[in-house]
C-alpha cells in the first residue's frame, strides 16, 4: 500500500511539473514574438475610418522593416511625435526624399497626385500647422509622411511633420477583431 501511495504521488508530481514545464515554454514562446515579431494593438479614434474602426484589433509586424524599408501606402503604428507613450496608426504617403503637396483638397507625390482608392473622393483634406495649403515639403532621410485615412478627424504629419523611423514599431498586418472584418491587411494599389 505504501509503495502505491508513493508511486501515485511521484505521478502526480510528474503531472504537475510538466504540465507546470509546458506552461513555462509557453510564455517563453509568447514573450519572444511580443517583444521581438509581433505586437496587438487597438485602434483608438475615427481617424483611419472607414478602413479600421475604433476599438479594432490588428497584429503589428515588428521585424519588417529591419529587412526593408516602409512603403507608400503601408499602415503603420508608430510612438506619438507628441507622446511617445501613445501609439498611432496611420497610413505612409511620403517616404525619404519625396516631395509632398497639399492642393485643392489633395496630395500630390513628386508632381503626382496621389490616387487614394482607400478614401472618399469627397474627402476633405485640409492643410494643418506643419504643411500649409499649396507648400511643397521634401521628405529627410529616415524620415516619413503619415496620414489619417479620416483627414478630417486626423492629427497626423500635417500637424507635425515626418516622423522618424526610428519611432516605427512596425507594419500593420492582420486584423484580427471584430471577427467579420478580420484577415490580412492590404496594401493599396495606386
Amino acid at each position: 500500500m505504501k509503495m502505491l501511495l508513493l508511486r501515485f504521488f511521484r505521478t502526480i508530481f510528474h503531472f504537475f511539473f510538466d504540465v507546470l514545464e509546458s506552461i513555462v515554454v509557453a510564455l517563453a514562446i509568447f514573450v519572444v514574438v511580443y517583444l521581438f515579431l509581433y505586437q496587438p494593438h487597438q485602434v483608438k479614434g475615427a481617424s483611419m475610418e472607414p478602413n479600421f474602426h475604433d476599438g479594432e484589433y490588428i497584429l503589428t509586424n515588428k521585424f519588417v522593416y529591419k529587412f526593408e524599408d516602409p512603403h507608400r501606402g503601408d499602415v503603420i503604428v508608430f510612438k506619438s511625435p507628441q507622446n511617445p507613450d501613445i501609439d498611432f496608426i496611420k497610413r505612409i504617403i511620403g517616404t525619404p526624399g519625396d516631395h509632398v503637396k497639399l492642393q485643392n483638397n489633395h496630395f500630390y507625390v513628386n508632381n503626382q497626385l496621389l490616387g487614394e482608392l482607400y478614401i472618399a473622393d469627397e474627402l476633405y483634406t485640409y492643410y494643418g500647422n506643419f504643411l500649409k495649403e499649396g507648400a511643397e515639403i521634401i521628405i529627410p532621410q529616415d524620415y516619413y509622411f503619415v496620414v489619417g485615412d479620416n483627414r478630417p478627424r486626423s492629427s497626423d504629419s500635417r500637424e507635425w511633420g515626418p516622423i522618424d523611423k526610428s519611432a516605427i514599431i512596425g507594419k500593420s498586418q492582420f486584423r484580427y477583431w471584430p471577427l467579420n472584418r478580420a484577415g490580412l491587411i492590404q496594401d493599396p494599389q495606386y
